[in-house]
């Protein structure tokens, strides 16, 4: 692969959450996606990641589980309802988790080595033709969400990524220029 053909697949990923909800995602595929994503750097090769695939039933029972903490933090009930059926719009949800380190710094480079993770799997994500969209455990719900995952009591849930079929396309726009110090 050339720059050319890195640089189109990384301005061709979108996110987008115009998913066909019944078009099934295969394991395989998504297992394909966990790999690719554990060639992330990370430092000190801690390894920090865990996945949880989240289909059927399940969908609608992690969402059950974030909405109740929403209730319980005071959310407004128009957003405990949406929530609550809100990860049934996809044929698999993948929870995303970062393990925590040995010390603070260790924790953050873990998270960020889960961050750089999960955009490697938008990526492949994007090379195989699916739609993603990358969202956070809501506030407050990421002890019970990782509960509900079956990981380690100290996991930091990184993302939620909605994975699927796409239906549509959503239209690009244009980036800002990076602003770059150039120091010497």
């Amino acid at each position: 692969m050339n720059f050319d053909d890195f640089s189109a697949l990384a301005r061709a990923r979108r996110t987008n959450l115009m998913i066909d909800r019944e078009r099934d995602v295969d394991a395989s595929i998504v297992q394909q996606l966990c790999e690719l994503a554990t060639w992330a750097p990370n430092h000190k090769l801690t390894w920090p990641w865990v996945f949880a695939e989240v289909r059927g039933d399940a969908r609608l029972r992690i969402g059950g589980v974030c909405a109740d903490v929403m209730a319980a933090q005071g959310e407004p009930e128009p957003r405990v309802a949406k929530t609550r059926g809100k990860f049934a719009r996809t044929p698999v949800l993948l929870v995303v988790g970062s393990e925590a380190g040995d010390s603070q710094l260790r924790t953050d480079e873990n998270r960020d080595a889960v961050s750089a993770a999960v955009q490697t799997l938008l990526l492949g994500a994007t090379a195989l033709g699916l739609a993603s969209f990358w969202s956070s455990c809501p506030k407050g719900a990421n002890d019970a969400v990782v509960s509900f995952c079956n990981f380690p009591t100290d996991t930091t849930v990184v993302a939620m990524v909605y994975l699927g079929w796409p239906t549509d396309v959503p239209k690009g726009f244009e980036r800002p220029a990076p602003r770059i110090t150039r120091l010497g």
